[in-house]
């Protein structure tokens, strides 16, 4: 009698507060047509011989840290000198994020190499589960059996209060050379990621610019039942936006690639499918783990050889190196060494990372295939031009190799830094909060990955000869010594 009142007495309270349950819609409407996503990913301001695209994987502060590290990697390679100092990190072109890994993409996107340092004092070292629903309560179990024990009074707002400071989508197309930000969600409708982009917004007859980081950020970390769906609103009324022509193309041509029909599908029913009437949205990690679908279907949507590059950008191109920082862990349980197990946590879990490391190893696959036809484009594109077009671009023809590009997809990983440091580093939970010693051992752990792979610092090398640097470059001292 004593447990039917208290299940009536929480269903009670968990309806009377879900009149207020706040999980958006977090779109704005705009009744005139919006330009979609950029033509060419933007000139950062340098001499356009590196370009370098980052990914952010998820798995909750050790990715967000993992990826801090890296970025402190890049920045200690300095590629030129002159007319000032640049370093491989000021070279970034395109940052993506999914998960607790976008926190990081969105603030370096934000604050650019002279001020994402202080990350780790705003995020990485702070404790966001204080102020989460978590706890083992009637109340939360009725909120996870809703949908989830969080909405966005949580994470979202100690995000945009801590880390992002009200800043929106428009503050990155206040700063000058910004980077491209991609952060993915998950679209549950569709069953296909969620990109926060120009295109996106367009199709949902949307703002945004007027969109705030920490909504973009918190819609992709939200793990199921943790974490209620965040909600975007689909138009009731047709905002008059022409779809792109990639997507009719993508629509209509039965030899389109899967995933490119599918995203196309998902964009044209935010406006023609009447039943859809709100788009619900998880972790990003749900569809890509590894954050590299906006890269993809750049590529994969480009109208011409070279996009989404300009075509100036593919003439002065040398090098261009897409960094995939995933902060997944090797196996670690224990129920493969009895006959029982495993039980309902382990087995949860056991599923959850089955379908992600799958999914990992596919995506990786297809993202090389695809950088490597997109070379070939390139090099038949740079190859079919003029002499007179390639100098008035690079200023020379002298030294013009049509055929010298260098296209490099790079893995980091935990097991690039040798077995005993990725034992240790694969013990390091799943969660938004850790002790600091381990945050330490992260980002040392992402920094030394980049000098541990031999392509990224050729192309270094390679780069700061171009650039009249002679000293050699110097590899920093493994310190990782517990």
């Amino acid at each position: 009698m004593w447990l039917l009142l208290c299940v009536a007495l929480c269903g009670l309270l968990v309806a009377a507060q879900d009149r207020v349950r706040d999980v958006g819609p977090i779109n704005t409407f705009v009744s005139e047509p919006r330009k979609g996503t950029f033509d060419y990913i933007p000139d950062v301001g340098d001499d356009g011989s590196t370009v370098v695209a980052l990914a952010f994987s998820g798995g909750g502060m050790r990715a967000a840290a993992f990826a801090y590290g890296v970025l402190l990697g890049l920045d200690e390679l300095v590629i030129d000198m002159d007319p000032y100092r640049r370093t491989m990190a000021d070279n970034v072109r395109v940052v993506a994020g999914v998960s607790a890994g976008a926190v990081t993409a969105g603030y370096f996107a934000l604050k650019g190499t002279s001020g994402f340092r202080d990350l780790d004092r705003r995020f990485l070292y702070q404790d966001p589960e204080s102020v989460l629903n978590t706890r083992p309560h009637p109340l939360n179990l009725m909120r996870m059996l809703k949908g989830g024990m969080n909405d966005r009074t949580t994470f979202r707002n100690w995000l945009d209060r801590h880390v992002f400071e009200g800043a929106t989508f428009a503050s990155l197309r206040d700063r000058q050379h910004a980077p491209v930000l991609w952060i993915n969600a998950s679209d549950l409708y569709h069953r296909t990621p969620f990109l926060f982009n120009e295109e996106t917004f367009a199709a949902l007859c949307s703002d945004l610019g007027a969109l705030k980081l920490a909504d973009a950020v918190a819609a992709s970390s939200s793990f199921p039942l943790v974490f209620a769906p965040i909600v975007l609103e689909a138009p009731a009324t047709d905002c008059q936006q022409e779809f792109p022509a990639w997507m009719r193309r993508a629509l209509g041509d039965p030899d389109t690639s899967l995933r490119l029909n599918a995203y196309a599908r998902a964009l044209a029913g935010y406006r023609l499918n009447p039943n859809l009437r709100y788009v619900k949205l998880l972790d990003g990690a749900l569809t890509d783990n590894l954050g590299i679908t906006g890269l993809s279907l750049a590529r994969a949507s480009a109208n011409t050889p070279h996009g989404p590059l300009s075509a100036e950008d593919a003439v002065k191109l040398r090098h261009l190196i897409f960094v995939v920082a995933d902060a997944g862990r090797a196996q670690t349980a224990t129920w493969a060494e009895t006959m029982d197990g495993p039980y309902i946590d382990d087995l949860m879990f056991a599923l959850i990372e089955t379908n992600l490391t799958s999914g990992l190893r596919e995506s990786l696959d297809a993202l090389t295939a695809a950088m490597q036809r997109w070379k070939e484009k390139l090099v038949q594109y740079r190859c079919s031009l003029p002499l007179e077009t390639v100098r008035r671009i690079r200023g020379t023809g002298n030294d013009w190799d049509c055929r010298d590009v260098n296209v490099i997809v790079e893995h980091l990983a935990f097991v690039d830094l040798g077995e005993e440091v990725e034992a240790r580093l694969s013990r390091i939970p799943t969660r938004l909060s850790l002790p600091r010693e381990d945050v330490d051992l992260l980002i040392e752990a992402g920094r030394r990955a980049v000098f541990a792979h031999d392509s990224i610092l050729d192309a270094v090398r390679k780069t700061r000869r171009q650039a009249g640097i002679l000293e050699p470059l110097e590899v920093p001292v493994w310190s990782m010594g517990h």
